[in-house]
């Protein structure tokens, strides 16, 4: 059923409610579990971000890129449902791109903060995305939390996701203003690992993203503490320790011939000279 409204559509909400009294198990959908956070430093901002991905209790998928593009300066973490992190910041970043054609500037944090709550509050949390976004503008850089139901928050260090708390630990006992780049990042690394070594619902690599004035470097998977050690036990067995009975051998070569034959026009051989 379509909406005259852009965005997402929620009519079968109302629907999804009436069959789940009717005892309809409904799909579940895929959730990031997650550990995002964000802290200023001396020349900008360092976001990080696990990479696991979880459905109930089945880890869905291990490297899951939970750092989404917003502009050449801004990105956004997503926790809480993946396809809903993914697509609102996708529809986000294009508004983005609108906005900066129509004005001819470079966007603002707070610009993609706004569109992001106004959309998160029309929707009244329907849409399970919990975002830090961060970024650098000319007024400087800048870190929000964005929650579900569009409430915000401006601070010079955050955490979200299901691992928000051992990542909180960390900030609160490391983090001071004008930090280096090498510090932030390290700091961030720490509270990235603190959420994926104590919380089930993250895990496997940090991601890592830093933003200056200058540049935006996306560190990819910059930490990975849970490579897949090689088995211990080899399991190869030599030849003829398996006994057989019988043995069979097919020929599947087919050999043909083919034979030119010539054809016959009114009762007379054809001339192929």
């Amino acid at each position: 059923m379509s909406s005259p409204l852009s965005g997402f559509d929620f009519s079968n909400a109302i629907r999804n409610v009436f069959l789940e009294t009717k005892g309809v198990e409904l799909p579940k959908a895929t959730s990031t579990g997650t550990t995002i956070v964000g802290c200023l430093f001396k020349d900008g901002i360092v976001l990080g971000a696990d990479t696991r991905a979880t459905a109930g209790p089945i880890v869905a998928d291990k490297n899951c890129e939970k750092i989404h593009y917003i502009s050449e300066s801004i990105r956004c973490c997503g926790a809480g449902t993946a396809a809903d992190t993914e697509f609102i910041t996708a529809l986000i970043s294009s508004n983005i791109e609108l906005h900066a054609l129509s004005t001819g500037r470079k966007p603002r944090v707070v610009t993609a903060m706004t569109m992001l709550k106004q959309r998160l509050f029309q929707y009244q949390g329907q849409i399970g995305a919990a975002l830090v976004l961060g970024g650098v503008d000319a007024t400087g850089a800048h870190l929000f939390t964005i929650h579900p139901h569009g409430s915000t928050d401006k601070l010079p260090y955050v955490t979200m996701g299901s691992g928000s708390l051992a990542a909180m630990a960390v900030f609160e006992s490391g983090w001071r203003p004008n930090l280096e780049r090498e510090q932030a990042l390290q700091l961030v690394v720490a509270a990235i690992s603190a959420g994926i070594f104590n919380d089930l619902g993250s895990g496997s690599n940090v991601d890592a993203c830093i933003i200056t004035a200058s540049h935006t470097e996306m560190l990819r998977n910059h930490v990975m503490p849970n490579v897949r050690v090689q088995k211990e036990g080899r399991y190869g067995f030599r030849r003829g320790t398996t006994a057989w009975t019988r043995e069979s051998v097919r020929d599947l070569v087919v050999s043909d011939e083919s034979r030119l034959i010539a054809g016959t026009v009114g009762g007379e051989a054809m001339d192929t000279s």
